[in-house]
């Protein structure tokens, strides 16, 4: 009995799996056993043909029953990644090909040509592999963009059956991936960003809000009639956010892997995602989950920005389901044999009209809503939802005159810059806590790193008193102020720094 090492994927993690095949005289029967799902099972034909065309002997011309055994048994076997191993695990058994496997995994699934196809998930198995001190990976020739991200093993890219035997066999030589340099991932991150902040007419306001919000990481409700610029802010947004490290960029590549979002074209995720899911998105494809639990649009926009337009259309039941996210930066869903935590740490950027016409408040346009209207659209969003939003920002119509100005300034390279050098700051004084950035800090750091002067203190006994704000809601103005003093460079957060954060607090508490 021979053994062959593969992986399985267990929502963004991977765990070994080992792939046995025992052959004994008996009538002709093959069969795979440990919970293998239905695209396991078909894998037979699909591999007795891809072995036929490799120039081997397949199982039905053996006269044996051929049993295969994916272990551990309890584990759900899912996909056709495990072609290959269990291929390689047959015609090592059938004494049709001798190498030594311990050391090895293997991933792939076969085309009936023997040809190998590319499969979901290559990154986190590559990884899994490092930390079990596999020494050698063999993966898809397709699939070569993201296993170059891991570094430390030795990485094969195959094109088809019959080329792997010939190299385990010594008979050929493929030479091994070249993992991704520094250089390489400067190449990705240079592609410009199609919307730039310095061609966005007026909303100085806004601009600011942004500005803030991504030094800080914290979450922004854009409010406004149509036409006045919610969502072109919204995309220019992704331009002003920082470099990812290295280690965000595996972070996040591991996540499109598993979700099959990788291309030719789109290797790596080298730039932070920008998510735009429809407001008639279900719970499940925005939070995740599904048969096979997998990653939703806040997992896809972890370390990026999730973009929500027409917020107050959202269905109340998925609207509600972002409490959680919001707050711990993570997403928990549970299936009745396993439960799978996902990463979602993102900026939300919402948008709405403050009305079902948009134009209540507009000083251009007549509202033609009445006030239950307009009152039972604003109520669609919850108060412990506006509760994790740190900025509430009005986006007014903008004037001729701003419109057909020449004059440009602001750029989001020149926002960046600002950026980049308050998340320094946050980097240098989060070190030892785990976490990157202010809208992170736990109270203990609130207390910590948010003490104020008497002035500062005495705004926030009356806001707090005035404003009626909860006690998150305060927390959240803390951090916010803490936020803004970064962008100033300043160590102490001041009066100025806590009113302009009470500006961000919504018109309907003042």
């Amino acid at each position: 009995m021979n053994k062959v090492f593969s992986a399985a994927l267990i929502g963004l993690e991977a765990e070994l799996v080992e792939v046995e095949a025992d052959l004994t005289s008996g009538l002709r029967f093959f069969s795979i056993v440990g919970l293998p799902d239905k695209s396991v099972e078909e894998s037979k034909e699909r591999i007795a043909a891809a072995i036929k065309n490799s120039g081997a002997e397949p199982p039905h011309k053996q006269n044996k029953r051929v049993i295969i055994n994916l272990a551990p048994a309890d584990l759900k076997k899912e996909g056709a990644g495990y072609d290959l191993p269990i291929a390689l695990s047959f015609l090592l058994s059938s004494g049709q090909i001798n190498f030594e496997s311990k050391d090895k995994l293997f991933i792939g699934e076969l085309a009936l040509n023997g040809d190998i196809r590319k499969v979901n998930g290559v990154l986190p198995i590559c990884i899994l592999a490092k930390e079990k001190n596999i020494n050698k990976v063999f993966v898809p020739k397709d699939n070569s963009h993201e296993a170059k991200l891991v570094e430390g093993i030795e990485i094969i890219p195959i094109q088809s059956l019959a080329e792997l035997i010939g190299y385990l066999e010594n008979r050929i030589e493929i030479e091994p991936l070249v993992p991704f340099s520094k250089d390489l991932l400067e190449e990705f991150e240079t592609i410009s960003y199609p919307i730039d902040m310095a061609y966005i007419k007026g909303q100085e306001n806004a601009k600011r809000a942004l500005e803030i919000a991504a030094s800080g990481n914290h979450n922004v409700l854009l409010s406004g009639p149509p036409g006045s610029g919610k969502t072109l802010l919204a995309k220019a947004f992704a331009s002003i956010l920082p470099k990812m490290t290295r280690d965000e960029i595996l972070e996040v590549t591991k996540i499109y892997s598993v979700s099959g979002k990788l291309t030719d074209k789109r290797p790596l995720i080298a730039r932070r995602p920008f998510r735009s899911p429809h407001h008639s998105a279900s719970e499940a494809s925005l939070i995740g989950g599904g048969s096979s639990a997998r990653p939703g649009e806040i997992t896809l926009a972890h370390r990026g920005v999730l973009f929500v337009d027409e917020f107050p259309e959202v269905h109340r039941d998925v609207l509600e389901s972002l409490r959680q996210p919001l707050e711990d930066g993570l997403v928990s869903v549970a299936r009745a044999k396993a439960s799978y935590v996902f990463p979602a740490r993102f900026i939300l950027i919402a948008a709405m009209n403050p009305c079902p016409c948009g134009y209540y408040g507009d000083p251009e346009k007549e509202c033609t809503c009445n006030q239950r209207d307009i009152n039972r659209y604003q109520r669609k969003i919850s108060g412990p939802i506006m509760d994790r939003i740190d900025l509430y920002v009005e986006v007014p119509h903008v004037k001729y005159e701003k419109l057909t100005d020449e004059k440009t300034e602001g750029s989001s390279q020149e926002l960046r810059q600002k950026v980049e050098k308050a998340r320094q700051i946050q980097i240098e004084r989060f070190k030892n806590d785990k976490i990157a950035t202010n809208s992170e800090m736990s109270i203990p750091l609130v207390k910590q790193h948010c003490k104020t002067d008497e002035e500062g203190n005495r705004l926030l006994r009356n806001a707090v008193n005035n404003l009626h704000l909860s006690a998150r809601g305060f927390h959240r103005i803390l951090k916010l102020s803490r936020t803004i003093a970064d962008l100033e460079e300043s160590l102490s957060l001041k009066a100025h720094h806590i009113a302009e954060a009470l500006q961000y607090r919504p018109k309907t508490e003042i």
